[in-house]
């Protein structure tokens, strides 16, 4: 059987030492915004579409890529990780789907998710600190990366 794999891009967004996540209806795990990556698109485009898409949020992403000057070329912005996700597991074992994930880290203005029609309500968001994140059942790789994003985008801001 051949094992299915579809690009997707995810983003920790950060506001004032927290990072919103929500109860995802479909998978009952609460993650952050996040989808396939749409044809024609980059990684880090659908990041910040799927932000703005989900949460209604203007995110900026935080960016330390080294950039690297190519007449022909262009530097992307990196992903802080690449996750391999298995999405569909039959019961013999064998994975029918999984997801290649580009994980994000950006910085929003504001806290006020206002989610466009057609999008899960803004209820179903919640802002965590890291010590909420840590006494949580949340997803232990959900929660790890979390407070990583935390810290890197109060880093980023505090060397601004």
């Amino acid at each position: 059987m051949e094992t299915t794999r579809h690009f997707t891009a995810t983003t920790y967004i950060v506001n004032d030492g927290a990072t919103a996540l929500h109860l995802h209806d479909r998978l009952g795990i609460t993650i952050p915004p996040g989808g396939h990556v749409d044809r024609d698109e980059l990684p880090h485009e659908a990041a910040l579409r799927e932000v703005r898409e989900e949460t209604g949020l203007n995110p900026t992403l935080i960016d330390d890529t080294t950039t690297i000057p190519a007449p022909a070329g262009e530097t992307l912005p990196e992903p802080r990780h690449m996750m391999l996700y298995d999405i569909n597991v039959h019961s013999n074992g064998t994975v029918g789907h999984q997801h290649i994930d580009h994980i994000y880290f950006a910085v929003v203005e504001s806290r006020d998710i206002d989610p466009p029609a057609g999008e899960a309500a803004a209820d179903v968001w919640e802002w965590y600190t890291p010590t909420e994140l840590r006494k949580s059942d949340i997803d232990t790789d959900t929660a790890t990366i979390a407070c990583e994003a935390i810290n890197v985008v109060d880093e980023a801001l505090s060397s601004n």
